[in-house]
C-alpha cells in the first residue's frame, strides 16, 4: 500500500555530485524513518544514511562529510545529496522507509534502487 520510487542515479566522474530523490506514494497514514542503503557488487547491503520523521540523522562514516540527507514531509519525499563522489560510491541505492499504510500494520518499504556509477 506503499510505494518508494527512487530517482537521480547517474554516471558521474569522481569528485562530482547527484542527487537522489525517494517519493512515497499510496494510502500513507505515517511515514516514521527514512533513509538511504546501497549495495555495490560482491558486497553487502550497508546503511548509507537515515532521518527520522524530527529531522534527526545518521550517517554511514564513509558518507559523513560528503553526503547530506533530508526530507520533505510534506511531500513525503527523502532525498540524498552526494557530493565529492568517489568510485567506491558505485552502488544501487536503495530507499526505504518505516511507514504505516491505511489499514495495515506499521512496516518497513523499500524501492526498486537506482544506479549510481562513479567513473572516470
Amino acid at each position: 500500500q506503499v510505494q518508494l520510487v527512487e530517482s537521480g542515479g547517474d554516471l558521474v566522474q569522481p569528485g562530482g555530485s547527484l542527487r537522489l530523490s525517494c517519493a512515497a506514494s499510496g494510502s500513507i497514514l505515517r511515514v516514521n524513518t527514512m533513509g538511504w542503503y546501497r549495495q555495490a557488487p560482491g558486497k553487502e547491503r550497508e546503511l548509507v544514511a537515515s532521518i527520522s520523521s524530527g529531522g534527526g540523522t545518521n550517517y554511514a562514516d564513509s558518507a559523513k562529510g560528503r553526503f547530506t540527507i533530508s526530507r520533505d514531509n510534506a511531500k513525503n519525499t527523502v532525498y540524498l545529496q552526494m557530493n565529492s563522489l568517489k568510485p567506491e560510491d558505485t552502488a544501487v541505492y536503495y530507499c526505504t522507509a518505516v511507514a504505516t499504510a491505511d489499514y495495515d500494520l506499521t512496516r518497513r518499504y523499500w524501492g526498486q534502487g537506482t544506479q549510481v556509477t562513479v567513473s572516470s
